[in-house]
């Protein structure tokens, strides 16, 4: 079963990256995705190696971004797409036959081609306009989260994220998608994924209460 709350680390620097992936563990999330990109491949598999020991300390599942060959030699939990990297389908004949797949998607279509290729979980973004990444696609709402959702209906996983806040995630859950990817949010205050959590774990007792009626 995939998290509801997914973090993604931020940071000016490899050090700050792991500083925060400590915090954000220590207040309990239950999966980080290694957010650092533009780095070399020798600087990466370093930092990669490092993550991986402070979430395993923790029993914290780790993503790595992009680079499933580096996520399979440090026995990452997973590897992330984003939409310009390596296809869903090839990935995974490199991974260990248990490592999850999860892809950025922007549009419908994006993630209907994504379940088509059997990824894990799927992220939809952006929520909202953020400036944690570049060269966002418009923002969705939750008109666009409650469009996809409708027309989906899959199993697949799909998680929000961009600019999403604790006050989001009631809307959001409502639309059909059922959790959420957070960076800033988290980063400037970690005591935020408390909230979070409570937030999306009372989310999952209504779902187990009305599947018992």
């Amino acid at each position: 079963m995939i998290p509801k709350l997914h973090y993604i680390s931020q940071g000016n620097s490899p050090k700050e990256h792991l500083e925060n992936i400590q915090k954000a563990c220590t207040s309990g999330v239950e999966l980080v995705q290694l957010g650092l990109k533009n780095d070399s491949e020798e600087n990466f598999l370093k930092l990669a190696k490092e993550a991986r020991e402070i979430t395993s300390h923790y029993q914290t599942r780790l993503i790595i971004n992009d680079q499933y060959k580096i996520a399979k030699e440090v026995k990452a939990d997973g590897v992330h797409l984003e939409k310009m990297d390596s296809c869903p389908t090839i990935v995974r004949a490199h991974l260990y036959t248990w490592q999850i797949i999860g892809a950025t998607a922007t549009t419908l279509q994006d993630c209907q081609t994504l379940i088509d290729k059997e990824v894990d979980y799927i992220i939809l973004s952006p929520f909202r306009f953020t400036t944690s990444k570049d060269n966002l696609s418009p923002a969705l709402g939750l008109s666009g989260y409650t469009a996809v959702s409708e027309a989906l209906k899959t199993e697949t996983p799909i998680l929000g994220f961009g600019g999403i806040t604790t006050e989001d995630v009631k809307g959001i859950l409502a639309t059909g998608v059922s959790g959420i990817a957070v960076s800033d949010e988290i980063t400037q205050y970690f005591d935020t994924i408390k909230t979070f959590n409570l937030l999306l774990n009372a989310s999952l007792i209504e779902e187990k209460r009305h599947s018992f009626k």
